[in-house]
Parts: structure tokens; C-alpha cells; sequence
């Protein structure tokens, strides 16, 4: 019961975090940012606060090294994402984020590079950046 809950939030958490990511196979870079996380055990709510703030410091304009926070007061689970820089590469709008999340006493704190890429934002490695 335990194991099968916890694979429905995760898919619900990978299906609403590729609302972000492009379909298709750009949608597999996301698992690489959620998988084996606290994210694993997000709540409905917890899934909108935390898709909510990736909105805002990826589309909004978050300042540089400003941490943008969110919590959920029910479920106690909570993070922030913080633009550690902004640059282009190949032409695209891209941004290294720090995204840190807690639950259930589980902590994680990523960095990854993301680049506007048919609009959407897309996870890139440092790999792809250089063009190998």
C-alpha cells in the first residue's frame, strides 16, 4: 500500500513537473532532478507550491542568489529554488538553479542547468552546453 502510494505521488510529481519540460524525451531529463529526492513524497499541494516556484524563478525574472521559498503548512514539506546565474549558450536563455527540498526528514540540494529551448525550459548537461 506504502510502495504503491509512493510511486503514484512520484508520477504525479515527474507528470506535473513535465508541464515545465518539453514532451517526448526531453521529458526524461526530468526524472534525473526528482528522482531519489524528498520530491518523492510531495503531496497534490506540495506538487503545485513547488511547480509554482519553479515558474516564478524560471519565467518570472528571480534576481540572482535570492532563494525563492515555498512551504506547505499541512504536509510540513518545503523548499526553495535560487538562480545562481544567467547566461546564453547557443543563442538560449539559460540558468543555473540550486533547488533544495525537505520532507519527512529527507533533505536534498541540486544544481542543475536548465536552457529555453522551444520555450520551455529543458534540463541540459554541462556536456551539452559545450556541444560534445
Amino acid at each position: 500500500m506504502i510502495a504503491s502510494k509512493s510511486r503514484f505521488l512520484f508520477s504525479v510529481l515527474l507528470g506535473g513537473a513535465c508541464v515545465l519540460a518539453a514532451p517526448g524525451a526531453a521529458a526524461q531529463n526530468w526524472v534525473t532532478l526528482l528522482k531519489n529526492t524528498p520530491a518523492e513524497s510531495f503531496d497534490d499541494e506540495d506538487l503545485r507550491l513547488f511547480l509554482d516556484t519553479a515558474r516564478k524563478v524560471l519565467d518570472g525574472g528571480a534576481p540572482e542568489n535570492q532563494p525563492v521559498s515555498w512551504e506547505n503548512p499541512k504536509s510540513r514539506n518545503r523548499g526553495e529554488m535560487t538562480v545562481l546565474r544567467n547566461f546564453e549558450s547557443k543563442g538560449r536563455s539559460c540558468k543555473e538553479v540550486r533547488v533544495r527540498n525537505e520532507s519527512r526528514g529527507r533533505k536534498s540540494d541540486n544544481r542543475r542547468i536548465l536552457c529555453k529551448v522551444d520555450d520551455r525550459w529543458r534540463l541540459v548537461s554541462e556536456s551539452q552546453l559545450k556541444g560534445k
